[in-house]
């Protein structure tokens, strides 16, 4: 096939223009390539876990979206967080982390532990207090992060849920 698919300022490609027409930032004007050994580790950060950067505001000029890796030592357990109002979907790469969250949509409130393997998906909602485990004596865990908002959002918890008044 010699004839291109799309002509330049066509159907649904802007071709290098906003939607008002003008030039496109020199960041949102082309794909970007980020190799395996630029991610940036100067994310937010929970204990027991290293994040890494890969499309972010800063690395690339997203506006909505953050995606990059998690690293959890063998036999480490990560500090009890939430992503604010970011979606968090998690792919995960190599071993079998584990991912602890407090379901208290029964009768009672239960500590719920989700064990995954190579290939498996986690979506986490917004705000949902969780932790990522990976007792593996031997091996790191690694997942892939997506986040819907573009920068990576980590609040650190002092606990996975709030005890009921009165409790210590």
């Amino acid at each position: 096939m010699s004839e291109p698919l799309t002509t330049a300022g066509e159907g649904f490609h802007p071709h290098l223009h906003d939607a008002a027409g003008h030039p496109a930032a020199p960041l949102r004007a082309r794909l970007h390539h980020i190799r395996a050994d630029a991610l940036d580790g100067d994310t937010a950060q929970t204990g027991g876990m290293r994040r890494f950067a890969a499309v972010s505001g800063t690395t690339v000029g997203s506006e909505k979206l953050w995606m990059g890796q998690t690293h959890v030592a063998p036999s480490t357990s990560s500090s009890d967080h939430h992503h604010g109002e970011s979606e968090t979907a998690i792919y995960v790469v190599s071993g079998h982390p584990e991912f602890v969250f407090l379901d208290d949509s029964g009768p009672q409130p239960e500590e719920v532990r989700l064990r995954t393997s190579p290939g498996d998906y986690i979506f986490v909602p917004p705000f949902v207090p969780h932790r990522e485990e990976n007792p593996d004596p031997a091996d790191e865990a690694v997942v892939v992060i997506a986040r819907s908002t573009q920068e990576a959002i980590v609040v650190n918890l002092p606990r996975l849920y709030a005890l009921p008044t009165g409790e210590a």
